[in-house]
């Protein structure tokens, strides 16, 4: 877990707690966008006018939002793929560093409440 490389994949959203299974949640998935170079997460989401799912961006404590067209919700991960902060950032801003987080979520601001992520909630990559 943890090491991947660009390209695109699936996140997939799980309950809080292991195993859990409340239906609607539990499984949910979504379009995935994986930037693990150094040139794909300096890219990011500059330069776009939305974005297809989400993006990730690792190995990532911080992110910020110059230069940027849109909102967006930002997710931090640990290295369990467990969210520890969730965020909306507006663009021009700068976010502040998490101490623990080892990925970074990105998706358009507002989606990753109906996707189920939040603090506890862990999600899972799956590669294409």
């Amino acid at each position: 877990m943890g090491r991947w490389l660009d390209g695109r994949g699936e996140l997939v959203v799980h309950g809080e707690k292991e195993g859990e299974r409340d239906g609607e949640r539990d499984g949910f998935a979504v379009p995935l966008e994986m930037a693990t170079s150094y040139r794909a997460r300096t890219k990011g989401l500059l330069g776009r006018d939305s974005v297809d799912g989400a993006l990730l961006l690792s190995p990532a404590g911080s992110v910020h939002t110059f230069r940027m067209r849109f909102p967006i919700d930002v997710a931090y991960l640990d290295r369990r793929l467990r969210v520890i902060a969730v965020r909306t950032m507006k663009p021009g801003r700068l976010g502040l560093p998490r101490l623990r987080s080892r990925h970074v979520l990105e998706a358009e601001a507002g989606v990753m409440e109906g996707w189920g992520v939040r603090v506890g909630v862990r999600v899972e990559i799956v590669v294409e």
